[in-house]
Protein backbone atom coordinates (compact mmCIF):
# COMPACT_ATOMS: atom_id res chain seq x y z
CA UNK A 1 0.00 0.00 0.00
CA UNK A 2 1.51 3.30 -1.10
CA UNK A 3 1.01 6.17 1.33
CA UNK A 4 1.59 9.86 0.62
CA UNK A 5 0.76 13.10 2.36
CA UNK A 6 -1.31 14.31 -0.55
CA UNK A 7 -4.80 15.79 -0.58
CA UNK A 8 -7.36 13.22 -1.72
CA UNK A 9 -8.78 14.22 -5.11
CA UNK A 10 -12.46 15.02 -5.50
CA UNK A 11 -12.99 11.99 -7.75
CA UNK A 12 -11.20 9.55 -5.44
CA UNK A 13 -13.01 10.86 -2.37
CA UNK A 14 -16.41 10.53 -4.05
CA UNK A 15 -15.61 6.92 -4.98
CA UNK A 16 -14.41 6.05 -1.48
CA UNK A 17 -17.42 7.77 0.05
CA UNK A 18 -19.87 5.54 -1.80
CA UNK A 19 -18.20 2.50 -0.25
CA UNK A 20 -18.00 3.98 3.26
CA UNK A 21 -21.65 5.03 3.44
CA UNK A 22 -22.76 1.51 2.53
CA UNK A 23 -21.03 -0.05 5.58
CA UNK A 24 -24.20 0.29 7.70
CA UNK A 25 -27.79 1.33 6.80
CA UNK A 26 -27.57 4.68 8.63
CA UNK A 27 -24.99 5.80 6.08
CA UNK A 28 -27.95 6.47 3.78
CA UNK A 29 -29.03 9.28 6.13
CA UNK A 30 -25.89 11.29 5.36
CA UNK A 31 -26.50 14.07 2.84
CA UNK A 32 -23.62 16.53 2.76
CA UNK A 33 -25.45 19.71 1.76
CA UNK A 34 -28.23 19.05 4.27
CA UNK A 35 -25.60 18.43 6.97
CA UNK A 36 -23.81 21.66 6.09
CA UNK A 37 -27.09 23.58 6.32
CA UNK A 38 -27.77 22.01 9.73
CA UNK A 39 -24.34 23.05 11.02
CA UNK A 40 -24.90 26.59 9.78
CA UNK A 41 -28.18 26.71 11.70
CA UNK A 42 -26.44 25.97 15.02
CA UNK A 43 -25.93 28.87 17.45
CA UNK A 44 -22.28 29.92 17.80
CA UNK A 45 -22.11 28.76 21.42
CA UNK A 46 -22.49 25.17 20.16
CA UNK A 47 -19.56 25.34 17.74
CA UNK A 48 -16.41 23.74 19.12
CA UNK A 49 -13.91 25.72 17.04
CA UNK A 50 -15.46 29.05 18.05
CA UNK A 51 -15.44 28.16 21.74
CA UNK A 52 -11.79 27.09 21.59
CA UNK A 53 -10.62 30.19 19.74
CA UNK A 54 -12.48 32.41 22.18
CA UNK A 55 -10.77 30.68 25.11
CA UNK A 56 -7.37 30.94 23.45
CA UNK A 57 -7.83 34.65 22.86
CA UNK A 58 -8.87 35.32 26.46
CA UNK A 59 -6.31 32.94 28.02
CA UNK A 60 -9.07 30.90 29.65
CA UNK A 61 -8.91 27.13 30.16
CA UNK A 62 -12.09 25.22 29.26
CA UNK A 63 -13.07 22.00 31.05
CA UNK A 64 -14.36 18.83 29.40
CA UNK A 65 -15.16 15.35 30.77
CA UNK A 66 -15.16 11.91 29.19
CA UNK A 67 -18.58 10.21 29.14
CA UNK A 68 -20.97 8.14 27.07
CA UNK A 69 -23.78 5.58 27.52
CA UNK A 70 -25.55 3.48 24.86
CA UNK A 71 -29.16 4.71 24.95
CA UNK A 72 -29.86 8.17 23.51
CA UNK A 73 -32.27 9.23 26.26
CA UNK A 74 -29.83 8.23 29.01
CA UNK A 75 -26.91 9.83 27.18
CA UNK A 76 -28.84 13.10 26.97
CA UNK A 77 -29.52 12.98 30.73
CA UNK A 78 -25.81 12.40 31.33
CA UNK A 79 -24.77 15.27 29.07
CA UNK A 80 -27.24 17.68 30.65
CA UNK A 81 -26.09 16.70 34.14
CA UNK A 82 -22.41 17.24 33.32
CA UNK A 83 -23.26 20.53 31.65
CA UNK A 84 -25.46 21.85 34.50
CA UNK A 85 -24.08 20.19 37.64
CA UNK A 86 -20.52 19.66 36.42
CA UNK A 87 -20.25 23.13 34.83
CA UNK A 88 -18.60 21.62 31.71
CA UNK A 89 -17.66 24.11 29.01
CA UNK A 90 -17.44 21.36 26.39
CA UNK A 91 -19.09 17.95 26.28
CA UNK A 92 -17.93 14.58 24.93
CA UNK A 93 -19.73 11.70 23.36
CA UNK A 94 -17.57 8.68 24.04
CA UNK A 95 -18.13 5.90 21.51
CA UNK A 96 -18.54 2.23 22.48
CA UNK A 97 -15.90 -0.43 21.88
CA UNK A 98 -17.88 -2.37 19.25
CA UNK A 99 -18.21 0.73 17.07
CA UNK A 100 -14.48 1.35 17.46
CA UNK A 101 -13.89 -2.02 15.81
CA UNK A 102 -16.60 -1.42 13.15
CA UNK A 103 -18.72 -4.21 14.67
CA UNK A 104 -22.03 -2.43 14.18
CA UNK A 105 -24.28 -5.48 14.48
CA UNK A 106 -22.94 -6.25 17.95
CA UNK A 107 -23.34 -2.59 18.88
CA UNK A 108 -26.98 -2.84 17.74
CA UNK A 109 -27.48 -5.83 20.03
CA UNK A 110 -25.85 -3.92 22.87
CA UNK A 111 -28.33 -1.06 22.53
CA UNK A 112 -31.25 -3.52 22.55
CA UNK A 113 -29.89 -5.28 25.66
CA UNK A 114 -29.30 -1.95 27.40
CA UNK A 115 -32.94 -1.02 26.82
CA UNK A 116 -34.20 -4.45 27.88
CA UNK A 117 -32.17 -4.58 31.10
CA UNK A 118 -32.42 -0.84 31.88
CA UNK A 119 -28.66 -0.59 32.35
CA UNK A 120 -25.70 0.21 30.12
CA UNK A 121 -24.42 -2.86 28.29
CA UNK A 122 -22.00 -0.85 26.14
CA UNK A 123 -19.24 1.52 27.26
CA UNK A 124 -20.35 4.42 25.08
CA UNK A 125 -22.87 5.73 22.57
CA UNK A 126 -22.96 3.86 19.21
CA UNK A 127 -23.60 6.90 17.03
CA UNK A 128 -23.42 4.93 13.78
CA UNK A 129 -26.26 2.69 14.93
CA UNK A 130 -28.39 5.57 16.19
CA UNK A 131 -27.92 7.41 12.91
CA UNK A 132 -28.02 11.08 11.95
CA UNK A 133 -31.50 12.12 13.08
CA UNK A 134 -31.45 10.32 16.44
CA UNK A 135 -27.93 11.55 17.24
CA UNK A 136 -28.99 15.14 16.54
CA UNK A 137 -31.13 14.92 19.65
CA UNK A 138 -27.89 15.04 21.67
CA UNK A 139 -26.81 18.26 19.95
CA UNK A 140 -30.27 19.83 20.33
CA UNK A 141 -30.58 18.95 24.02
CA UNK A 142 -27.31 20.60 25.11
CA UNK A 143 -26.17 24.22 25.40
CA UNK A 144 -22.46 23.73 24.71
CA UNK A 145 -20.37 22.15 21.90
CA UNK A 146 -20.13 18.35 21.77
CA UNK A 147 -17.15 16.30 20.56
CA UNK A 148 -16.85 12.69 19.39
CA UNK A 149 -14.21 10.84 21.44
CA UNK A 150 -13.45 7.21 20.70
CA UNK A 151 -10.38 5.13 19.71
CA UNK A 152 -11.28 3.89 16.25
CA UNK A 153 -8.62 2.79 13.73
CA UNK A 154 -11.10 3.10 10.83
CA UNK A 155 -13.42 5.96 11.82
CA UNK A 156 -14.65 6.90 8.35
CA UNK A 157 -18.33 5.95 8.75
CA UNK A 158 -18.37 7.23 12.33
CA UNK A 159 -17.08 10.57 11.08
CA UNK A 160 -19.66 10.71 8.29
CA UNK A 161 -22.62 10.01 10.59
CA UNK A 162 -21.47 12.10 13.55
CA UNK A 163 -20.49 15.18 11.53
CA UNK A 164 -23.79 15.00 9.64
CA UNK A 165 -25.51 14.78 13.04
CA UNK A 166 -24.02 18.12 14.10
CA UNK A 167 -21.05 17.16 16.28
CA UNK A 168 -18.51 19.94 15.69
CA UNK A 169 -15.32 18.23 16.87
CA UNK A 170 -13.82 14.83 16.09
CA UNK A 171 -10.92 13.24 17.96
CA UNK A 172 -8.23 10.84 16.76
CA UNK A 173 -5.59 10.21 14.12
CA UNK A 174 -3.86 7.58 12.03
CA UNK A 175 -0.94 7.16 14.43
CA UNK A 176 -2.53 8.02 17.77
CA UNK A 177 -5.47 5.68 17.16
CA UNK A 178 -3.28 2.86 15.92
CA UNK A 179 -0.22 2.35 18.11
CA UNK A 180 -2.01 2.62 21.50
CA UNK A 181 -5.13 0.72 20.38
CA UNK A 182 -4.34 -1.88 17.71
CA UNK A 183 -2.28 -5.02 17.46
CA UNK A 184 -2.13 -5.96 13.79
CA UNK A 185 -3.54 -3.04 11.78
CA UNK A 186 -0.87 -1.70 9.37
CA UNK A 187 0.17 1.92 9.88
CA UNK A 188 -0.37 2.59 6.17
CA UNK A 189 -4.04 1.61 6.49
CA UNK A 190 -4.85 3.75 9.53
CA UNK A 191 -3.09 6.79 8.09
CA UNK A 192 -4.97 6.34 4.83
CA UNK A 193 -8.31 5.90 6.60
CA UNK A 194 -7.68 9.00 8.69
CA UNK A 195 -6.76 10.98 5.59
CA UNK A 196 -10.37 10.30 4.58
CA UNK A 197 -11.63 11.64 7.94
CA UNK A 198 -9.48 14.75 7.59
CA UNK A 199 -10.58 15.25 3.99
CA UNK A 200 -14.21 15.04 5.13
CA UNK A 201 -13.52 17.70 7.78
CA UNK A 202 -11.71 19.75 5.13
CA UNK A 203 -14.73 19.44 2.84
CA UNK A 204 -16.99 20.85 5.55
CA UNK A 205 -14.47 23.69 5.93
CA UNK A 206 -14.75 24.46 2.23
CA UNK A 207 -18.53 24.68 2.67
CA UNK A 208 -18.05 27.23 5.44
CA UNK A 209 -18.35 24.88 8.44
CA UNK A 210 -15.31 24.67 10.74
CA UNK A 211 -14.80 21.22 12.26
CA UNK A 212 -12.31 20.96 15.10
CA UNK A 213 -9.90 18.02 14.77
CA UNK A 214 -8.01 16.74 17.78
CA UNK A 215 -5.21 14.16 17.50
CA UNK A 216 -5.17 11.91 20.56
CA UNK A 217 -2.39 13.30 22.76
CA UNK A 218 -1.74 10.86 25.62
CA UNK A 219 -1.07 7.82 23.38
CA UNK A 220 -0.61 4.93 25.84
CA UNK A 221 -1.03 7.39 28.70
CA UNK A 222 1.72 6.15 31.01
CA UNK A 223 5.19 7.73 31.19
CA UNK A 224 5.11 8.92 27.57
CA UNK A 225 7.99 11.41 27.15
CA UNK A 226 6.73 14.78 25.85
CA UNK A 227 8.84 14.57 22.68
CA UNK A 228 7.10 11.34 21.60
CA UNK A 229 3.56 12.66 21.95
CA UNK A 230 4.64 16.04 20.53
CA UNK A 231 6.11 14.41 17.44
CA UNK A 232 2.92 12.41 16.84
CA UNK A 233 0.80 15.54 17.37
CA UNK A 234 2.88 17.55 14.90
CA UNK A 235 2.74 14.78 12.28
CA UNK A 236 -1.02 14.35 12.62
CA UNK A 237 -1.51 18.12 12.45
CA UNK A 238 0.45 18.19 9.19
CA UNK A 239 -1.59 15.29 7.78
CA UNK A 240 -4.85 17.03 8.73
CA UNK A 241 -3.78 20.37 7.29
CA UNK A 242 -2.94 18.77 3.95
CA UNK A 243 -6.54 17.57 3.70
CA UNK A 244 -7.91 21.06 4.38
CA UNK A 245 -8.49 21.05 8.14
CA UNK A 246 -8.18 24.56 9.60
CA UNK A 247 -8.86 24.06 13.33
CA UNK A 248 -6.58 21.62 15.17
CA UNK A 249 -6.22 20.89 18.88
CA UNK A 250 -2.94 19.20 19.78
CA UNK A 251 -2.82 17.28 23.05
CA UNK A 252 -0.53 16.05 25.79
CA UNK A 253 -1.06 13.62 28.65
CA UNK A 254 0.04 14.84 32.09
CA UNK A 255 3.19 13.08 33.29
CA UNK A 256 3.30 14.44 36.85
CA UNK A 257 6.27 16.79 37.12
CA UNK A 258 4.82 20.32 37.27
CA UNK A 259 7.61 22.10 35.39
CA UNK A 260 7.91 19.44 32.66
CA UNK A 261 4.14 19.36 32.14
CA UNK A 262 3.80 23.14 31.88
CA UNK A 263 6.78 23.23 29.51
CA UNK A 264 5.21 20.48 27.40
CA UNK A 265 1.91 22.30 26.86
CA UNK A 266 3.63 25.60 26.06
CA UNK A 267 6.01 24.06 23.52
CA UNK A 268 3.32 21.89 21.93
CA UNK A 269 1.42 24.75 20.33
CA UNK A 270 4.68 26.48 19.40
CA UNK A 271 6.07 23.40 17.62
CA UNK A 272 2.82 22.66 15.81
CA UNK A 273 2.69 26.25 14.54
CA UNK A 274 6.37 26.05 13.55
CA UNK A 275 5.99 22.94 11.39
CA UNK A 276 2.67 23.98 9.87
CA UNK A 277 4.24 27.28 8.78
CA UNK A 278 7.37 25.53 7.50
CA UNK A 279 5.19 23.22 5.39
CA UNK A 280 3.30 26.18 3.95
CA UNK A 281 -0.10 25.61 5.58
CA UNK A 282 -1.63 29.01 6.25
CA UNK A 283 -4.74 29.92 8.21
CA UNK A 284 -4.59 26.87 10.49
CA UNK A 285 -5.64 27.70 14.07
CA UNK A 286 -3.89 25.60 16.72
CA UNK A 287 -5.11 25.14 20.30
CA UNK A 288 -4.00 22.80 23.09
CA UNK A 289 -5.52 20.21 25.40
CA UNK A 290 -4.06 18.76 28.59
CA UNK A 291 -5.28 15.30 29.55
CA UNK A 292 -5.22 14.79 33.29
CA UNK A 293 -3.19 11.80 34.53
CA UNK A 294 -4.02 8.73 32.42
CA UNK A 295 -2.24 6.12 34.55
CA UNK A 296 -3.24 4.34 37.74
CA UNK A 297 -5.21 6.32 40.32
CA UNK A 298 -5.44 5.93 44.09
CA UNK A 299 -8.57 4.02 45.17
CA UNK A 300 -9.16 6.53 47.97
CA UNK A 301 -11.41 9.27 46.53
CA UNK A 302 -9.82 12.04 48.59
CA UNK A 303 -6.38 11.09 47.24
CA UNK A 304 -7.82 10.84 43.71
CA UNK A 305 -8.98 14.45 44.02
CA UNK A 306 -5.36 15.35 44.78
CA UNK A 307 -4.28 13.85 41.44
CA UNK A 308 -7.10 15.70 39.65
CA UNK A 309 -6.15 18.97 41.35
CA UNK A 310 -2.50 18.62 40.27
CA UNK A 311 -3.59 18.10 36.66
CA UNK A 312 -5.87 21.11 36.95
CA UNK A 313 -2.91 23.14 38.22
CA UNK A 314 -0.86 22.20 35.17
CA UNK A 315 -3.73 23.20 32.88
CA UNK A 316 -4.18 26.53 34.65
CA UNK A 317 -0.48 27.47 34.81
CA UNK A 318 0.31 26.36 31.25
CA UNK A 319 -2.79 28.18 29.90
CA UNK A 320 -3.91 25.07 28.03
CA UNK A 321 -6.95 25.88 25.91
CA UNK A 322 -8.85 23.02 27.49
CA UNK A 323 -8.36 20.20 29.96
CA UNK A 324 -9.84 16.69 29.83
CA UNK A 325 -10.97 15.92 33.35
CA UNK A 326 -10.80 12.68 35.34
CA UNK A 327 -13.10 11.56 38.16
CA UNK A 328 -12.43 10.30 41.72
CA UNK A 329 -13.71 6.87 40.57
CA UNK A 330 -10.85 6.22 38.11
CA UNK A 331 -9.45 3.33 40.16
CA UNK A 332 -12.85 1.63 40.30
CA UNK A 333 -13.87 1.85 36.64
CA UNK A 334 -16.56 3.85 34.84
CA UNK A 335 -17.58 6.75 37.11
CA UNK A 336 -21.10 7.68 38.11
CA UNK A 337 -22.32 10.94 36.61
CA UNK A 338 -22.15 12.47 40.10
CA UNK A 339 -18.46 11.54 40.46
CA UNK A 340 -17.76 12.80 36.96
CA UNK A 341 -19.34 16.14 37.85
CA UNK A 342 -17.27 16.30 41.05
CA UNK A 343 -14.06 15.96 39.05
CA UNK A 344 -15.25 18.78 36.79
CA UNK A 345 -16.09 21.10 39.68
CA UNK A 346 -12.75 20.39 41.35
CA UNK A 347 -10.99 21.29 38.10
CA UNK A 348 -13.15 24.37 37.62
CA UNK A 349 -12.17 25.69 41.06
CA UNK A 350 -8.44 25.25 40.42
CA UNK A 351 -8.31 26.68 36.89
CA UNK A 352 -10.41 29.66 37.96
CA UNK A 353 -8.04 30.38 40.86
CA UNK A 354 -5.06 30.23 38.49
CA UNK A 355 -6.63 32.20 35.64
CA UNK A 356 -4.85 35.45 36.52
CA UNK A 357 -1.58 33.90 37.68
CA UNK A 358 1.59 33.49 35.64
CA UNK A 359 4.33 30.91 35.98
CA UNK A 360 7.86 31.56 34.74
CA UNK A 361 11.31 30.48 35.92
CA UNK A 362 14.68 29.41 34.56
CA UNK A 363 14.02 25.68 35.07
CA UNK A 364 10.87 25.99 32.97
CA UNK A 365 12.79 27.61 30.13
CA UNK A 366 15.45 24.89 30.28
CA UNK A 367 12.80 22.18 30.12
CA UNK A 368 11.07 23.86 27.20
CA UNK A 369 14.33 23.94 25.26
CA UNK A 370 14.99 20.24 25.93
CA UNK A 371 11.51 19.34 24.63
CA UNK A 372 11.98 21.51 21.53
CA UNK A 373 15.31 19.89 20.67
CA UNK A 374 14.01 16.34 21.24
CA UNK A 375 10.84 16.86 19.20
CA UNK A 376 12.72 18.43 16.30
CA UNK A 377 15.13 15.48 16.25
CA UNK A 378 12.18 13.09 15.86
CA UNK A 379 10.14 15.09 13.33
CA UNK A 380 13.16 15.94 11.17
CA UNK A 381 14.14 12.26 11.06
CA UNK A 382 10.59 11.38 9.98
CA UNK A 383 10.85 13.81 7.08
CA UNK A 384 14.25 12.35 6.20
CA UNK A 385 12.96 8.76 6.25
CA UNK A 386 9.99 9.76 4.10
CA UNK A 387 12.21 11.62 1.63
CA UNK A 388 10.25 14.77 2.39
CA UNK A 389 6.83 13.08 2.74
CA UNK A 390 5.65 13.06 6.36
CA UNK A 391 3.02 10.31 5.86
CA UNK A 392 5.56 7.90 4.40
CA UNK A 393 8.11 9.11 6.94
CA UNK A 394 5.77 8.35 9.84
CA UNK A 395 5.26 4.77 8.67
CA UNK A 396 8.98 4.22 8.24
CA UNK A 397 9.77 5.97 11.52
CA UNK A 398 7.53 3.61 13.49
CA UNK A 399 9.13 0.59 11.82
CA UNK A 400 12.60 1.98 12.56
CA UNK A 401 11.80 2.80 16.20
CA UNK A 402 12.29 6.52 15.59
CA UNK A 403 8.73 7.06 16.80
CA UNK A 404 8.50 4.56 19.65
CA UNK A 405 5.50 4.69 22.01
CA UNK A 406 6.14 3.05 25.39
CA UNK A 407 3.94 0.08 26.29
CA UNK A 408 2.07 0.17 22.95
CA UNK A 409 0.32 -3.10 21.96
CA UNK A 410 0.87 -2.59 18.22
CA UNK A 411 3.29 -5.07 16.63
CA UNK A 412 4.57 -2.34 14.31
CA UNK A 413 5.83 -0.40 17.35
CA UNK A 414 9.47 -1.13 18.20
CA UNK A 415 8.96 -1.03 21.99
CA UNK A 416 12.71 -0.55 22.47
CA UNK A 417 12.60 2.84 24.17
CA UNK A 418 11.97 2.73 27.93
CA UNK A 419 11.02 5.76 30.03
CA UNK A 420 11.65 6.29 33.73
CA UNK A 421 11.41 9.25 36.07
CA UNK A 422 14.41 11.28 37.14
CA UNK A 423 15.05 12.32 40.74
CA UNK A 424 12.56 15.20 40.41
CA UNK A 425 9.84 13.07 38.84
CA UNK A 426 10.22 14.28 35.26
CA UNK A 427 9.91 11.56 32.62
CA UNK A 428 13.29 10.79 31.05
CA UNK A 429 14.55 7.96 28.88
CA UNK A 430 16.24 4.95 30.47
CA UNK A 431 16.77 3.02 27.22
CA UNK A 432 17.10 5.13 24.07
CA UNK A 433 16.26 2.36 21.65
CA UNK A 434 16.55 3.93 18.18
CA UNK A 435 15.56 7.49 19.05
CA UNK A 436 17.62 9.81 16.81
CA UNK A 437 18.79 12.17 19.55
CA UNK A 438 22.03 14.12 19.51
CA UNK A 439 24.80 12.88 21.77
CA UNK A 440 24.22 15.88 24.01
CA UNK A 441 20.58 14.87 24.54
CA UNK A 442 21.53 11.25 25.15
CA UNK A 443 24.06 12.34 27.79
CA UNK A 444 21.43 14.58 29.41
CA UNK A 445 19.00 11.68 29.86
CA UNK A 446 21.67 9.27 31.06
CA UNK A 447 22.87 11.73 33.72
CA UNK A 448 19.32 12.45 34.90
CA UNK A 449 18.61 8.74 35.37
CA UNK A 450 21.99 8.13 37.04
CA UNK A 451 21.36 11.02 39.44
CA UNK A 452 18.20 9.27 40.64
CA UNK A 453 19.98 5.91 40.84
CA UNK A 454 22.64 7.44 43.10
CA UNK A 455 20.00 9.06 45.32
CA UNK A 456 18.21 5.74 45.71
CA UNK A 457 21.42 3.73 46.11
CA UNK A 458 20.51 1.30 43.34
CA UNK A 459 21.38 0.66 39.71
CA UNK A 460 19.32 2.23 36.95
CA UNK A 461 17.18 -0.65 35.69
CA UNK A 462 13.78 -1.77 34.44
CA UNK A 463 12.68 -2.01 38.07
CA UNK A 464 12.56 1.78 38.12
CA UNK A 465 10.06 1.70 35.25
CA UNK A 466 7.84 -0.78 37.09
CA UNK A 467 8.03 1.24 40.29
CA UNK A 468 7.13 4.46 38.44
CA UNK A 469 4.11 2.92 36.70
CA UNK A 470 2.50 2.11 40.06
CA UNK A 471 3.76 5.06 42.10
CA UNK A 472 0.85 7.52 41.77
CA UNK A 473 -1.67 4.82 42.63
CA UNK A 474 0.36 4.29 45.81
CA UNK A 475 0.45 7.97 46.70
CA UNK A 476 3.78 9.15 45.27
CA UNK A 477 5.16 10.40 41.96
CA UNK A 478 8.59 8.76 41.83
CA UNK A 479 8.70 5.01 42.41
CA UNK A 480 11.25 4.94 45.21
CA UNK A 481 12.38 1.55 46.58
CA UNK A 482 11.02 2.56 50.03
CA UNK A 483 8.27 5.03 50.72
Amino acid sequence: MEIKNKKISEEEFAELRQEVLLQWPTGKEVVLQEAVDYHKSLPREKIFADKLLGAKKSGRTLIQPRAGVPVIEEHIKLMQYLQDEGEADLLPTTIDSYTRQNRYEEAENGVAESIRLSRAMLNGLPVVNHGVKNSRRVIESTKVPVQIRHGTPDARLLAEVSLAAGFTSFEGGGISYNLPYCKNVPMEKTIQDWQYVDRLAGLYEEYGVSINREPYGPLTGTLVPPCISHAVAVIEALLAAEQGVKNITVGYGQCGNLIQDVAAIRTLEELADEYLAKAGYSGVEVTTVLHQWMGGFPADEAKAFGVIALGSTVAGLSKATKVIVKSPHEAAGIPTMEANAQGLRCTRQVVNMLADQTFENSHLEEEKEIIRQETRCLVEKCFQLGEGDIALGAVRAVKAGVVDVPFAPCRANANLMLPARDNDGAVRILNMGNLPFTQELKDFHREKIEERARAENRKASFQMVIDDVYAIGKGRLVGRPKY
